[in-house]
């Protein structure tokens, strides 16, 4: 099998090109690393997970084909150390990383338990909101603007796999429906978690992390939620989001 090593060739610049596009308008993006793979692997069948089409394994070289790459049936590409690096934009290159082909946003009603991230613009944090709310049973995602890309390596690597569970969409605007609409916030006309009505239909927004929704219209529909802290102004938006989605899941055990 060839062994591409100068970033010079015309197939290393072309898998680049495909990769450059973000947010909306990204047509592909890499799995890094075998777990990554794994993951996307297990959850293929999913509604979410079968957004996600495999178009080119890539090994890194002197590395053992894995199990994955010959039933996938997709054309595999060796790459050298530097460029497998390049690719992963990371001190230490994967072995393995697989080219996906996006395909369109979900569509039609929302799911019954729906986690919002508005103006969330770090990749990492965004990918650990949406992890927690994939651990915790949330069904859905929906990404306001000025979110980062969820399909960002640094997103899907913070999110451990929640992208392939969660059908993920991004909204211009909040367009409330007959569920319970919340937005993570501290101020005066708050309600508390154990005040509020987190039962489904549900939609639990977090706003961004250094701004929360100053300067953001809530409709009337949309009820501001506080987790009650102490000693400290606020949280991180991804442990805020953590905490709440904890406690939806906690009050379906009781």
């Amino acid at each position: 099998m060839p062994l591409l090593t100068s970033k010079a060739n015309p197939r290393f610049q072309a898998l680049q090109n495909r990769l450059r596009a973000s947010g909306p308008r990204r047509e592909a993006t890499l799995l890094l690393g075998a777990k990554l793979i794994e993951a996307w692997a297990g959850a293929r069948q999913t509604r979410a997970g079968s957004r996600l089409h495999p178009a080119l394994w890539l090994r890194l070289e002197q590395t053992d084909p894995h199990p994955l790459e010959a039933t996938l049936g997709v054309p595999t590409q060796v790459l050298g150390e530097a460029l497998m690096r390049a690719l992963a934009d990371a001190g230490s290159p994967p072995e393995h990383a697989l080219l996906m082909e996006l395909g369109p946003e979900p569509t039609g009603p929302l799911a019954a338990r729906v986690i919002g991230a508005w103006g969330i613009q770090d990749p990492g944090n965004l990918g650990a909101i949406l992890r927690s709310a994939a651990a915790f049973g949330f069904e859905e995602a929906l990404l306001g603007p000025g979110c980062a890309d969820p399909f960002h390596p640094k997103a899907l690597r913070g999110s451990m796999g929640a992208a392939f569970l969660l059908p993920i969409r991004r909204v211009a605007a909040m367009s409330p429906d007959e569920g319970h609409w919340f937005a993570l916030d501290g101020g005066p006309d708050s309600l508390t978690l154990a005040q509020a009505d987190l039962s489904n239909p549900l939609r639990l927004w977090v706003g961004s992390e250094g701004h929360g929704w100053q300067g953001i219209h809530l409709p009337e529909s949309v009820q501001r939620l506080a987790i009650p802290i102490q000693g400290m102004e606020s949280l991180n938006a991804a442990v805020a989001a953590g905490i709440a989605c904890f406690e939806v899941a906690r009050r379906d055990a009781l």
